[in-house]
């Protein structure tokens, strides 16, 4: 009996764990917009900001300028993510939704493998060649394709994706991502760049390297994207 009821309230908590995941996204607006601010002063928290009197906003709380311009791909992944979230478009705030630009060097530019923990991306190729993938949950499946301008991709939320410019020429494309924060762990940067640094012992095991290796990985430059 009281194996019984061990199960039966380990199931419920099971299902309330799912079920409050399952809203654990942006929350739906319950106003027109919510235009973030950093100042207090009769202001209202939303979403990890203030908001603004809807009264007082503008036209440049909702606007950016400038996506027109590359982004500089002289690093070492030669490529540059220009992301547009609440923190550069205030309007966003509660609108669930952000945009980003992405440049690749010819020959190689490589967007590395990385996830957002809040988003999905759906991206668009505007110039170039990209060659772009996701691997999903254990067992960890491949998922790839070659995109040319005009070709569409969906990244799962979550999941870990990368695009590598394969073609001779500059590659541009723009994504949008349903979070106004997505937020981005690149993988490599997370495990042998994270401040203060795993164990190498974990790391070694891990991955099954040398751990003069795993000591050498730890102290290079870890560029974020």
């Amino acid at each position: 009996m009281e194996g019984s009821r061990f199960l039966a309230a380990s199931a419920a908590l099971v299902l309330a764990l799912a079920f409050s995941m399952a809203s654990a996204y942006d929350p739906s607006p319950l106003q027109d917009f919510c235009v973030a601010m950093n100042d207090p002063k009769n202001a209202v928290f939303v979403n990890g900001k203030f908001c603004k009197n809807p009264n007082l906003t503008v036209a440049d709380d909702f606007s950016f300028s400038g996506l027109n311009i590359p982004g500089n791909t002289e690093n070492r992944v030669r490529s540059n993510v220009t992301l547009l979230n609440v923190d550069r478009i205030p309007g966003l705030n509660t609108l669930g939704i952000s945009l980003a630009r992405l440049d690749f060097a010819p020959n190689g530019g490589l967007n590395p493998p990385h996830i957002h923990p809040r988003a999905t991306e759906i991206l668009v190729v505007i110039e170039g060649t990209l060659y772009v993938g996701f691997v999903t949950s254990n067992p960890n499946r491949l998922i790839t394709k070659v995109l040319y301008p005009g070709d569409v991709f969906v990244f799962p939320i979550g999941l870990i994706h990368f695009q590598f410019n394969v073609g001779k020429t500059n590659a541009v494309a723009f994504a949008g991502l349903s979070s106004q924060n997505p937020g981005v762990i690149t993988i490599a940067n997370a495990v042998f760049g994270s401040n203060p640094s795993i164990n190498p012992d974990v790391l070694v095991k891990a991955f099954q390297l040398d751990k003069n290796v795993v000591n050498y990985l730890q102290k290079l430059f870890w560029d974020s994207n």
